[in-house]
């Protein structure tokens, strides 16, 4: 008589579909994507490398739930938002003066991959822009339009990372949308006024 073979139990059966996955890989990969996000959600250069750690700190306890119902990408957005609201919360709560006066990264000691200056003076300034127009808007939008333009996740994807219904999270990135074109619009005008 042959021995009876295991199978699978369904309660089983989501973890055996989830791709495995070693952190080291997930790090190197997925490094330029927690970092950039960050940043975009407000963390400040001096803070940017310890949010970092932390957030990979937390992708390594819980790697193993990764259970491949979502992209990577996607459960780590939501890893990135918690961390990140809890580390604005905490600067708001020990140091609230802190949020305001963080000085922005420097874009010109970013990679630039043109030699040209005057194509790297336009990148830069175009990134200042950016992140002063990102500060204005409320977390709640910012977190959807980073997730949207800067990350190109896609809507459900991005309800998904925030909790959010879908309904709720097209209806976010409209509202963002528009908030980001007047603020952009109310620098232009105010950099119009400023040259001669």
């Amino acid at each position: 008589m042959e021995a009876a073979v295991p199978t699978l139990t369904s309660a089983a059966a989501p973890h055996a579909a989830a791709p495995s996955l070693v952190f080291a890989e997930v790090y190197k990969e997925q490094f330029p994507f927690v970092w950039r996000s960050a940043r975009a959600l407000g963390v400040g250069p001096s803070a940017l490398d310890d949010v970092a750690q932390e957030i990979f700190v937390v992708v390594h306890r819980r790697l193993h739930e990764f259970e491949g119902r979502s992209t990577l990408r996607t459960w780590l957005s939501g890893i990135v938002l918690n961390v990140v609201r809890h580390h604005r919360r905490s600067v708001a709560r020990k140091s609230p003066h802190e949020l305001s006066r963080e000085e922005p990264a420097d874009p010109e000691a970013l990679h630039a991959t043109t030699r040209d200056p005057h194509e790297a003076a336009e990148l830069a300034e175009g990134t200042r822009l950016l992140q002063r127009i990102l500060d204005e808007l409320s977390d709640d939008k910012r977190e959807v339009i980073v997730l949207a333009e800067l990350e190109e996740l896609p809507v459900p994807e991005i309800a998904e990372a925030l909790g959010l219904k879908l309904n709720t999270a097209y209806s976010r990135l409209r509202l963002a949308r528009a908030e980001f074109d007047q603020i952009l619009a109310r620098h232009r005008a105010r950099d119009a006024r400023r040259q001669p």
